[in-house]
């Protein structure tokens, strides 16, 4: 089947140049990982990251991109059968997800009126879930509360192959949302 990296689009630069684009809008690299199945060749990244300020914690993002092979192939099938010169058609993408998180929280705020501020803050371009999952380690202790909060923006694989995705805004946005979760933070973590 050969390397589904879509040879057509370079998806391990794509990811490269996210990185690099990552750290002008003062995030910073923890660490990268890519997997691939073997047996359905379906290829991740995964890139950990968090605003410069945040370097010792208490909020993580990690970012991660999910190439199904038959959304690969056929973009590269589409490619090859197209008359030269003209445009890809558009419909077919992958996903970029951002996923935010702080430790277990021992304040933690309610989830509506969260996810009703992160609306604010997020916009239309930058879509966030929030979601909260209560653990307890013994059946004596108290729940501790973890919260998730997501956003997966669609990219194009036409506009990737054009060269016209634009990230700037959702970076900014990336980093509106972690300043307002770090801002919050120390309340949510009893730190104040």
């Amino acid at each position: 089947m050969g390397d589904l990296n879509v040879a057509i689009i370079d998806i391990p630069g794509f990811v490269a140049d996210i990185k690099e684009h990552a750290t002008d809008h003062q995030f910073h690299i923890h660490d990268e990982r890519h997997f691939v199945e073997t047996y359905s060749m379906r290829q991740a990244w995964e890139v950990d990251l968090h605003p410069e300020q945040a370097c010792g914690g208490p909020l993580d993002l990690h970012l991660s991109i999910d190439l199904d092979p038959r959304v690969a192939l056929s973009f590269e099938d589409q490619m090859m059968t197209m008359p030269e010169d003209s445009e890809p058609q558009t419909g077919l993408t992958i996903p970029l997800m951002f996923t935010w998180a702080l430790p277990p929280l021992t304040d933690a705020p309610d989830l509506l009126v969260l996810a009703t501020e992160l609306a604010g803050v997020g916009g239309a371009d930058l879509p966030l879930k929030v979601a909260a999952i209560d653990s307890t380690a013994e059946v004596t202790d108290a729940a501790e509360r973890t919260l998730s909060i997501t956003a997966v923006i669609e990219l194009g694989l036409d506009d990737l192959f054009m060269q016209r995705e634009s990230l700037c805004d959702i970076f900014d946005r990336c980093f509106e949302v972690s300043e307002f979760l770090l801002d919050r933070a120390p309340v949510w973590l009893g730190d104040v």
